[in-house]
This record gives C-alpha cells, sequence and structure tokens, in this order.
C-alpha cells in the first residue's frame, strides 16, 4: 500500500484510518505516534526496545516503536492496543480473558502484552504455553509475574462472563477496562500539547563539586523559557518522608552528593530543548565512599550524623547471650544484598499548571498527600494551595512515594505560569531513584537439642546512600522482623543505616525484611542439618503460635498463621523430595533441589498513627459515589476497597462509582505502601459504608437486615414482602453521605523494641523447586508453591496476582537483579525477570482471619516476596551443596561456590 505525504509528513493506515502527520523519517516511531498521531496507548518505558511496552502491529507484525524509525511506516497499516481492542473481535475478546484472569495489575505493559498476543492469536490453531511465552518474550512486566497475562492469552477463545460478587469473589478489577482497552492515562499522557518540556540537568559523578556559567545568557540564546537552581525554589530546597529526616535537595548546591542529583532544570519548547547546546557547568570530582565500611571513615556528609550514621534500631527480648551460649547447637553467617532497582515500566512523569494563586500537579505517585505537603514545603505555600491529581501509575512498589519528577514541573509552571511536562528518561529513572538498601548482615542462630530455638543475634548494616528517605523506617522495621514469624525467647537485633555517595535508597517491597530473611531462613536450613530435622519440620516446630509473644512481647490470641501455612505446604514438600531424589539418581551433572522459607510482615507504619479516611455520597438522582483516596498502583486497591464497602453498605459492586484519587476531592487515604490499604482503607470503607447504611435504614424506619436498592431519585428498601421508598430530595450535592477514619491500635516502642508496632502481621511460606547444572552453575526454576494466610480473601484472584508477582521480584533478588552505580542504567544491563524466568506458581490461599481487619483480611503485598530468595537460595543448597551468601546468585557465583565446596 502507498499512501502519499507531504514534505516533512509521514502517510499510513493508523487503526484502520488513513493519517498524515509531521515528524521527520529519522524520528522513533512511538514519538510519532503518541505525540503526532495522538496515540498515547503507546506507552515508552525503555526508548531501548529493551521492555517492549511500545509493542504495535506494522502490517501485522509486531515491531517495538521505540527502535523503528517512523519513516519506515509510510504507506504501511499501523495497529495498537486502542485501535485493536475496538475493531477486532478477536481482541475484543483478549481484553476481556485479561480481566476475566486479572492479568492487567498496573496496566503500563499491557498494550504492548496484548498487542504481541493479538499477532499470535492471529496465526489461528491451539495454543501452548510456550508458544504464548515465547510471543510474548519480548515486554517486560514488573507486577503480575506473566502466569496471569499467560492464562488470559491460552483463554482469550472463550467467551465466559465475569465474575459477580461482594467480599470473597474474584471480581473483575473496577478500573481494569480503560487498562485492556487502551485508554487508561498515565503519567505522560495528561499534558496538554502546548505545555513547555522540563529536562533536568544532573551530576556525571558519585561526588563533585560544580560551579555554573551565565545561565542567563545561556536560556536567552539557547531561546529557553526558563533556567532553574536552587535559588529560584522559593520554598526550603530541601524535601524528605520522614519527620526530621527532610534532607534531600531539590537541587544541589555547592556539591552534588551521588551520581545522578540534581543542580539546575532548562525548561523550553521540545525543539528549543533539542537544539539546546550543552549546559554550562563546571565539574569538580570528589573522592565518594560507596559503601557503608568506606563512609564510617569519609567526609561527614550530613551535619549531624556523625560518621555517616543516617539512624539505628535495636530490639532485645531476653538475654541474647545467654540464649546462644546454652545452645546445643549455634549456627552463624554473614550475607549481603545489592542495590536492587525498582524497575516500573512507566518512568516518572508529571505535568504541572499554575492556576492564580495554586499548583495543580498530575502526577503517577503512591502518595498524593505527601506529595502535596512536600511540594507546598519546596514551593513556600501552604498545602491548600497544591492539589495533586494522580493519573494511573504503571507501577511503584516504593519508589513512587518519594518526590521526583513532580517538583521541577511544579517549579517551572509556578515561575512561567505555563504548564510544563516531564517526563524521565529509563537511565535519569534508574540513575536518580530510590533503590532496595543493600544489605550486610551477621546473624547467630541457637537451639537445643530437640530443636527449640533458644537464642538469635542479629546485626545490619544498610547502604542509605546520599539521602534518608525511606532509610529509618528500614532501621526500625528490620529488627522487629529478623526473627521470622518463630518464636524465639533470647533475641537482640541492632541494624544501621548509613550514608554513602550513592543514590538514596529508599522503599522497596519489604522494608528491609526480604533482605533479613535471607540470613534467618538460611541459617534455620543449617541449623535444621545439624540437628538432623526435616526442614520444614524445624520451622513449623519453632513457628508462632497464637498466645506467643513475639521478640516485642506483642501477643496475638488470634490470627498469626504460620503454622498453617506450613502444614498447608507438607503434601508439596514431601511429593517435591520423592521427585528430586528420583531425579538426582538418574542424572550425574544436573541435580534436583528443594528448598522452604517463610516469612512475616506488619501491615503499616511501625508503632505510629496510620489512619485512612473514606467518604461516600448518594446523589439526588440515585448515583453512589465512593471517595477513594487510596492510589492502586496495579495492587487492586480500588477492586478490593470498593467490595468491601459494597458488602457493608449492602449493594452491588456495579452501583458503586469510584471517584478520585485527587486531593481536592477526596480525602487522605494514607499512602500506598507497607501492605496497609486492605487492612487500613478497606477498614475506613467499611466504617463508612456501615455509617451510610445506617442512616439509610434509619431514614426508612427498616430493620438492620433490610435490603437497599437505588433507584432514580429515590432509595427503595425491602424488608420481607414490604417495600418502603426513601425520596432524595436534595437540590445539588449529595442527598446523603458519610466519611469514617480508621486508625489501627499501636503502641510505641520502649528503648528495647518492646511494645505493639503492628495490629496486623501477615505471613507466609513457600516451597522452591530447581534445577541446578553443576557444570555451568545455572539455575532452572521449576515450581514454586507459595502459602499465605490473608485473614480472609477480599478478592481470590487479585491475591494470586500479587502472590505471583511477588515471586517473580523475589527470584529477581534471589538470581539475578543488582544495581551498580553508573553501570547498569537501564534494561539491558540491569536484568529483570521475563515471562521465561517465572515458573508455575501454585497459591494456596489461607484464611485464618484477623481480629482487626475488615471482614478478617489482612494486607498482602510485601509479604508475597519475603520467602521467595531464601527458598530459592535453600534450594540451590539441597541441590549442590553450594551455599550462596552474596546475592545475588548468578551463574559464576553458584559454580564458585560449587567448586569450592568440591576443593
Amino acid at each position: 500500500m502507498s499512501l502519499d505525504a507531504p514534505p516533512g509528513h509521514i502517510g499510513f493506515t493508523l487503526n484502520g484510518a488513513e493519517v498524515s502527520v509531521p515528524g521527520a523519517a529519522t524520528a522513533r516511531l512511538s514519538e510519532i505516534l503518541r505525540e503526532a498521531a495522538g496515540a498515547r496507548d503507546v506507552k515508552i518505558g525503555c526508548n531501548a526496545g529493551d521492555c517492549g511496552a511500545c509493542t504495535v502491529l506494522m502490517d501485522g507484525a509486531p515491531v517495538c516503536a521505540c527502535i523503528t524509525a517512523a519513516g519506515h511506516a509510510q504507506g504501511r497499516v499501523v495497529e495498537t492496543q486502542a485501535g485493536l481492542v475496538e475493531a477486532d473481535p478477536l481482541a475484543e475478546r483478549l481484553a476481556q480473558a485479561f480481566q476475566r484472569h486479572q492479568a492487567a495489575q498496573c496496566g503500563i505493559c499491557t498494550p504492548g502484552m496484548m498487542v504481541s498476543a493479538v499477532a499470535l492469536l492471529r496465526e489461528g490453531g491451539p495454543l501452548s504455553e510456550q508458544q504464548v511465552s515465547d510471543a510474548l518474550g519480548g515486554v517486560l512486566c514488573r507486577c503480575t509475574g506473566y502466569r496471569k497475562i499467560i492464562a488470559a492469552v491460552l483463554d482469550a477463545s472463550t467467551e465466559a462472563p465475569l465474575a459477580e460478587g461482594g467480599v470473597g469473589a474474584p471480581v473483575a478489577r473496577v478500573d481494569g477496562w480503560p487498562k485492556v482497552s487502551g485508554v487508561e492515562r498515565f503519567g505522560d499522557d495528561v499534558a496538554p500539547a502546548d505545555a513547555l518540556v522540563a529536562r533536568v540537568i544532573r551530576s556525571p559523578h558519585h561526588r563533585a563539586g560544580f560551579t555554573f556559567g551565565d545561565l542567563e545568557s545561556y536560556r536567552e540564546t539557547n531561546g529557553l523559557d526558563g533556567v532553574f537552581t536552587a535559588t529560584d525554589v522559593p520554598g526550603a530546597n530541601v524535601f524528605g518522608v520522614i519527620p526530621g529526616f527532610e534532607d534531600q535537595p531539590l537541587f544541589a548546591e555547592q556539591e552534588a552528593r551521588f551520581k545522578g542529583e540534581a543542580v539546575a532544570c532548562i525548561v523550553g519548547t521540545p525543539d528549543a530543548l533539542a537544539a539546546a547546546a550543552p549546559f554550562p557547568v563546571t565539574w569538580e570530582e570528589r573522592p565518594a565512599a560507596l559503601t557503608p565500611e568506606e563512609a564510617l571513615t569519609a567526609d561527614q556528609m550530613h551535619s549531624d550524623r556523625a560518621g555517616n550514621v543516617m539512624s539505628r534500631g535495636r530490639v532485645a527480648r531476653g538475654d541474647a547471650g545467654a540464649g546462644l551460649a546454652g545452645a546445643a547447637h549455634v549456627v552463624a553467617g554473614d550475607f549481603s544484598t545489592g542495590f536492587i532497582e525498582h524497575a516500573y515500566i512507566e518512568p516518572e512523569a508529571a505535568y504541572a499548571r499554575r492556576t492564580g494563586d495554586r499548583i495543580e500537579v498530575h502526577c503517577c505517585t503512591q502518595a498524593p498527600y505527601m506529595n502535596r505537603a512536600g511540594l507546598a514545603g519546596l514551593l513556600g505555600l501552604d498545602p491548600e494551595q497544591v492539589r495533586i491529581v494522580p493519573t494511573a501509575t504503571g507501577g511503584g512498589f516504593g519508589s513512587k512515594l518519594d518526590l521526583s519528577a513532580q517538583p521541577y514541573a511544579a517549579l517551572a509552571a509556578w515561575r512561567l505560569d505555563r504548564p510544563v511536562r516531564i517526563a524521565y528518561t529509563r537511565t535519569e529513572s534508574i540513575a536518580s531513584t530510590t533503590k532496595r538498601h543493600p544489605s550486610r548482615i551477621h546473624m547467630e542462630i541457637g537451639a537445643d537439642a530437640e530443636g527449640r530455638l533458644t537464642g538469635m543475634r542479629f546485626d545490619g548494616t544498610f547502604n542509605t546512600g546520599a539521602y534518608a528517605s525511606w532509610g529509618p523506617t528500614v532501621a526500625t522495621r528490620v529488627p522487629i522482623h529478623a526473627s521470622g514469624p518463630y518464636l524465639v525467647p533470647n533475641y537482640e537485633a541492632r541494624s544501621a543505616g548509613v550514608h554513602t555517595n550513592c543514590a538514596p535508597s529508599g522503599a522497596f517491597r519489604g522494608f528491609g525484611v526480604p533482605q533479613s530473611a535471607v540470613a534467618q531462613e538460611q541459617l534455620f536450613d543449617i541449623l535444621a542439618e545439624r540437628l538432623g530435622l526435616d526442614r520444614l519440620e524445624f520451622r513449623r516446630r519453632n513457628a508462632l503460635r497464637n498466645g506467643d509473644a513475639t521478640v516485642c512481647g506483642q501477643v496475638f490470641e488470634s490470627g498469626m498463621g504460620i503454622v498453617d501455612c506450613y502444614e498447608a505446604l507438607a503434601p508439596a514438600w514431601t511429593r517435591a523430595l520423592d521427585e528430586a531424589t528420583a531425579f538426582n539418581a538418574a542424572n550425574p551433572r544436573r541435580k534436583r533441589g528443594v528448598g522452604v522459607a517463610g516469612g512475616w510482615y506488619g501491615c503499616g507504619n511501625t508503632a505510629l498513627p496510620n489512619p485512612s479516611t473514606i467518604r461516600a455520597g448518594i446523589t439526588p438522582e440515585g448515583a453512589l459515589r465512593l471517595h477513594q483516596g487510596a492510589m492502586d498502583i496495579g495492587q487492586g486497591a480500588n477492586t478490593v476497597i470498593a467490595q468491601i464497602f459494597a458488602e457493608a453498605l449492602g449493594v452491588p459492586l456495579g452501583a458503586v462509582e469510584i471517584v478520585g484519587p485527587d486531593t481536592d476531592v477526596t480525602p487522605d487515604a494514607g499512602k500506598t505502601s507497607a501492605s496497609r490499604q486492605t487492612f487500613i482503607s478497606g477498614n475506613a470503607a467499611r466504617l463508612c459504608g456501615e455509617a451510610l447504611r445506617a442512616q439509610i435504614l434509619r431514614l426508612g424506619n427498616v430493620g438492620p437486615d433490610a435490603r437497599i436498592e437505588l433507584g432514580a431519585g429515590e432509595i427503595l428498601l425491602h424488608e420481607g414482602s414490604e417495600r418502603r421508598r426513601v425520596p432524595l430530595e436534595v437540590a445539588e450535592g449529595y442527598a446523603l453521605e458519610a466519611q469514617e477514619s480508621y486508625d489501627p491500635p499501636t503502641q510505641a516502642l520502649d528503648e528495647n523494641g518492646q511494645g505493639v508496632p503492628y495490629a496486623v502481621f501477615g505471613t507466609a511460606a513457600q516451597i522452591c523447586e530447581l534445577e541446578v547444572d553443576l557444570d555451568l552453575g545455572t539455575v532452572h526454576l521449576h515450581r514454586i508453591t507459595a502459602a499465605h494466610d490473608v485473614g480472609r480473601a477480599i478478592n481470590p484472584l487479585l491475591v494470586e496476582g500479587q502472590i505471583e508477582g511477588g515471586v517473580a521480584q523475589g527470584i529477581g533478588l534471589a538470581l539475578m537483579e543488582e544495581f551498580l552505580p553508573g553501570r547498569t542504567e537501564n534494561l539491558h544491563d540491569y536484568l529483570i525477570p521475563t515471562i521465561g524466568d517465572v515458573p508455575e506458581v501454585e497459591s494456596l490461599i489461607l484464611e485464618t482471619g484477623d481480629a482487626h481487619g475488615p471482614y478478617g483480611a489482612k494486607g498482602l503485598g510485601e509479604h508475597c516476596l519475603i520467602p521467595t530468595a531464601p527458598a530459592i537460595l535453600n534450594a540451590i543448597a539441597d541441590a549442590c551443596g553450594a551455599r550462596i551468601h552474596d546475592l545475588p546468585a548468578t551463574p559464576d557465583r553458584v559454580r564458585a561456590a560449587i567448586l569450592a565446596r568440591g576443593a
């Protein structure tokens, strides 16, 4: 096909319509599609062909639009996700299958996944799992663990109805259809066409002094609208997330403390930025400390933190020294983990505009109200002068709690009174945003001759980078969790966060707990071997039970479900051990191994207030609106909270319209972190639903069991055979409304860490089955069996999706992921699990109930990942005897450990 286009234009057929758009033939096709043709369903995750989010069909074949020259589209047929779902019945059925299987979580990779799948499905014929994996292998997902995506593609020919129901039903995501149909809008999708663009100037060195040239002359010469540095920040040039630890400048002053730190920002039209000369800055590289060991004797980075120690944590119960001294067996070891990059497929992006004396910021975020407070401080405004309007968020996992791109767009829009947008490149995102804390851990564990734990000592040092971010939380949380969900009568755990000249370490799914589990659960295996005990039985024997005291002295009379998890795993454990024994007898150079590990996680803030507020109202027309401010970053908060609210009110889920999040119209539901939204915001939603129901029943003068039906301008109440009508007679606003808050019951910890840090702990245990090639050191995963106590599964499909996604991230932690500052700043040097790396995951959902959770539910997000890495490491050791102390367990490290053991 040929399609004529005027000079400087490219002509092609886009989703069935002939288009001619301006653009250079050498431009990226992804850029032309998004910026000139308006196809915002084409996502940009890397601009290097690594992530596949930008996949489109060109003449029916999938291509990465970010590495395809736009000129190649001349005269061709291009199809994107939105066009396919709208016009192709096969794609529409695929979208429905994605909904049925919860195959779209955050949704940022979904366009690439679905477009690639359509190309495969159009070939016709039956499909195997391997064929689907091969066809989708070029698209990365960080949320789902891929298993639900594979299931959806294999089920795309089915036309089954979606599930219905309230709490306990596997209903489709209430926000799912925009993700699977291509109309969802993320951080870089919402800016107006005339928005200026901001670009941040960053340090190329780990530590450097710097001086600027003539910035005003540079601005004028290059036709820029603005050049901003620390002197242009109206408020305090500092931000942070923990009170008392706000220490990160928006722009460095005099010295940059890590590679990628911002020193300036330039703003202009896209053409002006593209043509701008190099920024006039002179760098003076200085000696940098990249490890805690180096930092302890290096220059002090913050005046109030001697020795570069940011903060410490401690929990002590009983006498750890005596417990170890009196043990029949004591094991000890040193372990380390490195930086782990969040690697969400959506880089940070924001758009801001000034409206009078207010600033409005649209952005991908996990914490709208925290963002509002941080921007208010930087801009010298009252919080009420800042409005945060979150877009869809393409993954977060903790890093999008912190401010990143938002302040630069907001500052420029405030100063210039023009709309301003910013989108990080993949390199910029990896170089400058927070990471999982590297750890160096020494641990000792003792047990008596019967295999009962007698004492435990833990000492962990965490590289918190140049600024605090969530480092104080990690230092506090780790000592509480380092015991694992086990009864330890004599315990002492210490932690320290140390500043270095690295990017800040922050929150990443677990807040330090996965690192401590790597040490504790490996030592448990060694201890069980010394005792001659089955490894699962050793853990079950020492697991906390209802009525036992934790290492903080906290006693749960119900809801401590770790024993249930181990008992649920017992059949899979026996089968896996038998199969491994048979395989190993027949294979001298490839060996099967089976590993087990457990974990726990306290939901919410540690021993601090942690409230959420939910509001709902019924309009005069009878519409029911839920003002739900909890950010859904793919974990399913919109759906779970709506299910809980609908259950409490007594109406079908389909009757609920969600409003928000938006700091102007939704109350503060707290940040999406620490596995808190189902538990805390869910409780607020339950209370809100109950309060609104009580109002309605009181107005209708009916009993507590009456059924509520929303009608046009009225509410109908059914009680037995009677029906009563409650008219909605208000002219505007809500005819009825309720707003409720929930703050979990916790208590402050004393100097020994004794108290009530969390109202709820979730528990989990996992088995890993794998194979090790003794000659190559390669590890091939066969299966993960995951038992998780969720209290009550509000939505079982969402639970499975969270487990599978957490397992995938645990695989990355164990086997492949390691961010090296200045070296692995892209998705081809920094490796995350692909669709071929994640094995079958069997989820065993346990519902032991919880005294505090809504309908007994607990949070889940963090727990899913904690046992995975230690289970894998224990399986490697079971297979070949090689014990990996320093992660990741790459083939060279595994092979070296095999050789060392042989030697």
